[in-house]
């Protein structure tokens, strides 16, 4: 789709789309499930096999909801057959002369799953990743200062496509180090930037430490994704006053597309693209469809992809679902709260159950400590019990780190339902990164990781 379909004035880049009707829109996914499910079957033999032992077929699929019938697809899965079928395995349905790029996931915590991009996947993963921007201000003309990273994590170039599309000029720095992110903020004066939420804030740290104030930068607004934060309201703040910009939430993963759902100017929950995908909310342990407004993990299906498209594929990421048209006017589904965190991130301490994002909400609240932290989980040999640990850069005078201490161990107590343990360490004593930062260090004596 090119920009013509919206002028510079539109709320919308592609109305008819973005507020069909809840009756429109899930006959049209239902459409585009039957074809996906059908092309699966005929063109895959890993989808087949899922499909033949699951003891389900294509003809299954009546309405939206006959999907909860059909087999989840886990990352494990794709592993395994790539592992078996090297080097793509057989989940690929379009024919290789169609393939134009591959992007595999970030390989974090295991093999990275090679996900293939047809040439029709790359128009639409460019046409709804420009949608997003569209949603949330950008216009043709303006500067995009694109940090997010050109590597492995591939939403630094869904959103340089996105970028050209909507007639930006943009500027493909990706995670390059922060020294020079301030220099072409300083003298290219781009209007947007992207980048994951630990790195802008790091961003405005340095800026900070280096005497910019943010009504110098030409910053007005930014996108922040790849790890849960920027729907964190005192994490949102300090970006927004670190950088002197409105912030937005984005969200996206490799196997699926790596910019599908985002804030638009309401900053109300992300947006999803549900013409090209069909989103359902499911109970961790009994993978059954949660009540709306329900956390859960997301599984999601493509209804669009060409080359290796998902049918139930389970994100291992949690959050609510919300049907209801939002305020913009736009009737997509939104996930207000963001990601609220990963299933297999979920920390259990005493019997409490949090996740890093309600840490941070805690700690990016309380002004005495700097953008940085860590959780770290140990044992205590004795008892053979965990201690939980969250461990922050302090900013306060020696005489008040006691009282400190003690208040900030109340905060936490107060978002967790428990009370970690809390070290303070001088300011830049942890890590700074460009990426997605790892919150979590699980020193325990019987962990394997």
């Amino acid at each position: 789709m090119s920009t013509d379909l919206a002028t510079p004035d539109s709320q919308f880049y592609h109305e008819e789309i973005e507020t069909l009707s809840r009756k429109k829109l899930e006959e049209l996914q239902l459409e585009r499930l039957r074809w996906q499910v059908n092309r699966c079957y005929d063109g895959s033999q890993f989808h087949r096999d899922k499909m033949d032992d699951a003891g389900v077929n294509p003809a299954d699929i009546r309405s939206i909801e006959d999907i909860l019938q059909f087999p989840i697809t886990t990352k494990q899965e794709l592993r395994d057959e790539q592992a078996a079928h090297p080097p793509v395995g057989r989940y690929s349905v379009a024919p290789t002369s169609h393939w134009r790029e591959v992007h595999p996931s970030t390989g974090t915590t295991g093999a990275p799953v090679y996900n293939l991009w047809a040439e029709e996947d790359i128009g639409n993963i460019t046409d709804w990743t420009a949608r997003t921007k569209w949603s949330f201000g950008v216009r043709p003309g303006h500067v995009i200062h694109n940090a997010f990273s050109y590597g492995l994590w591939v939403a630094g170039l869904a959103s340089h496509y996105a970028a050209r599309q909507l007639g930006c000029f943009c500027v493909p720095i990706g995670a390059t180090p922060v020294e020079r992110q301030i220099e072409y903020i300083l003298n290219l004066k781009p209007d947007m930037i992207l980048a994951t939420p630990s790195f802008a804030l790091y961003i405005a740290e340095v800026l900070s430490s280096e005497g910019i104030d943010p009504d110098e930068i030409s910053l007005k607004f930014g996108c922040f994704g790849g790890e849960p934060g920027a729907a964190v309201g005192s994490t949102r703040t300090r970006i927004e006053k670190g950088l002197g910009i409105s912030a937005f939430d984005y969200y996206g993963l490799a196997e699926i597309g790596p910019t599908i759902a985002s804030e638009c100017g309401e900053q109300r929950g992300i947006h999803w693209a549900e013409d090209h995908l069909l989103v359902e909310v499911l109970d961790e342990e009994t993978q059954m469809p949660v009540e709306e407004g329900t956390p859960g993990v997301f599984v999601i299906s493509h209804l669009t992809k060409r080359a290796t498209p998902m049918i139930r594929y389970w994100t291992n990421d949690i959050g609510i679902l919300d049907n209801s048209t939002c305020r913009c006017g736009r009737t997509h589904a939104r996930s207000p709260g963001g990601i609220i965190g990963r299933a297999d991130d979920m920390i259990v301490y005493r019997g409490a159950k949090f996740y890093p994002a309600q840490v941070e909400k805690a700690l990016r609240s309380f002004p005495q400590v700097t953008d940085e932290f860590r959780i770290r989980m140990t044992t205590d040999s004795g008892k053979g019990t965990d201690i939980c640990t969250v461990v922050a850069e302090y900013l306060g005078e020696n005489h008040s780190e006691a009282s400190d201490l003690a208040r900030l161990r109340q905060e936490l107590g107060n978002e967790l339902q428990v009370k970690p343990y809390v070290e303070f360490v001088p300011p830049n004593s942890l890590e700074r990164t460009v990426f997605k930062a790892k919150r979590l260090q699980d020193d325990r004596e019987n962990h394997d990781g």
